[in-house]
């Protein structure tokens, strides 16, 4: 009994020091009296803001900086400028001349896809959403934000009408004040466009004439279609009203931080707004999901395996181009690197040629064209029809 009183008293004692130490054992200490943010006095102390209080109060102002940052990104890609950008960076430090350097890669890309498919920008617009920011030293910010871009573009040969997709990105910026003006330290986002870098000039007269001579042909999605793009319209993730700009179905577990969700995604429309039903091979319960649900290789491999899909074509960009006109809402499109399927998108529109485009998630795109961000050489394209 003494025993068990002194092991008692130890243990209070032990807590009550754990409580009071912060650095030695890493757990924050939590109080109950603070309130959104305000300051509360107790007859024990006054309780100050949080950190991230404060940090709110600088929300506003930044906003505006990024806003003029994003505009101006937009508007060098659609007059193909890369120099304008330089002065938004600080060239001598190294992090700031890479993500300047990834930048202007970035434009060459838009140059050479826009070529590849006879297209011009003509408006590119961001609408940005600050998660978090804060002063890391005096001068020195980094900052949180998610940021929703819509892309305006029209083909050459028909200028007066408008295509539209959308491109979800978050980001992570160090803006380092210079004078009268803040430049960009570091920054790191989920790049869209990661795997087509390098993508070469694709200069080919025949391939320009065929996406130019064709139109959006007549089409009309079943009911079961239509509620699959309706589905992955609403969750996939870019509504510039949404509070972060992410509006994933709470319903399922979101898969990002674990590898992707893409496989994930294109299931739940299936599932979800195609009516497709579950089973063994294929199926979401608890959180969990299986192979074939969550797994961009799996997901492959059991639509096609099962029979609920067919090949359209399969091959390179060059190798596939023509037949990708035959792909309808509801298709889906699997990317191929280094002999593994690495990504999944679903087919929910046909622009004004008739010409793929695609939703996802992984970075998150609505109505995106099929081979924007995977068009370099070493990417082979699975299309793949859906028998609804």
């Amino acid at each position: 009994m003494r025993k068990s009183k002194k092991h008692f008293i130890i243990y209070i004692c032990l807590i009550t020091f754990m409580y009071n130490t912060t650095v030695s054992f890493g757990y924050p200490r939590m109080h109950p009296y603070i309130l959104n943010g305000e300051t509360i006095k107790t007859d024990e102390r006054e309780i100050k803001p949080t950190t991230e209080d404060v940090d709110a109060s600088l929300k506003e102002e930044f906003q505006e900086i990024l806003k003029s940052l994003f505009a101006t990104r937009n508007d060098c890609i659609v007059k193909l400028d890369a120099e304008t950008l330089k002065a938004f960076y600080n060239l001598n430090i190294k992090v700031s001349l890479w993500a300047y350097e990834s930048e202007a890669k970035k434009i060459k890309y838009f140059k050479n896809w826009s070529e590849k498919q006879s297209i011009q920008f003509n408006k590119i617009d961001s609408v940005i959403k600050i998660r978090k920011i804060k002063e890391k030293e005096p001068g020195l910010y980094g900052i949180i934000c998610f940021v929703s871009t819509e892309f305006n573009y029209s083909y050459i040969d028909t200028p007066q009408v408008p295509n539209t997709f959308r491109l979800g990105t978050s980001h992570y910026i160090n803006l380092k004040q210079d004078n009268d003006r803040f430049v960009i330290t570091k920054e790191w986002y989920t790049d869209p466009f990661a795997d087509s870098l390098n993508l070469d000039n694709l200069k080919s007269a025949e391939m320009k004439e065929y996406i130019l001579k064709h139109t959006s042909p007549e089409y009309k999605p079943s009911e079961r279609v239509q509620k699959a793009i309706d589905y992955a319209h609403k969750y996939c993730g870019i509504d510039p009203s949404d509070e972060y700009l992410f509006k994933y179905n709470k319903a399922y577990r979101n898969f990002n931080p674990d590898g992707g969700d893409c496989a994930n995604f294109a299931s739940q429309i299936l599932h979800e707004g195609g009516e497709f039903k579950k089973g063994g091979a294929w199926n979401y319960r608890d959180r969990s999901a299986t192979k074939a649900w969550v797994n961009a290789q799996g997901f492959k491999n059991y639509m096609v395996g099962s029979g609920r899909g067919s090949y359209i074509a399969k091959g390179k960009y060059q190798e596939i181009y023509k037949a990708a006109y035959k792909m309808r809402p509801g298709d889906f499109v699997a990317y191929e690197k280094k002999g593994k399927i690495v990504h999944i998108s679903t087919v929910t529109g046909l622009d004004s040629k008739g010409y793929p485009l695609v939703t996802c998630h992984n970075t998150d795109r609505l109505l995106v064209p099929y081979d924007l961000g995977w068009s370099n050489s070493n990417i082979k394209f699975h299309l793949v029809h859906m028998h609804y």
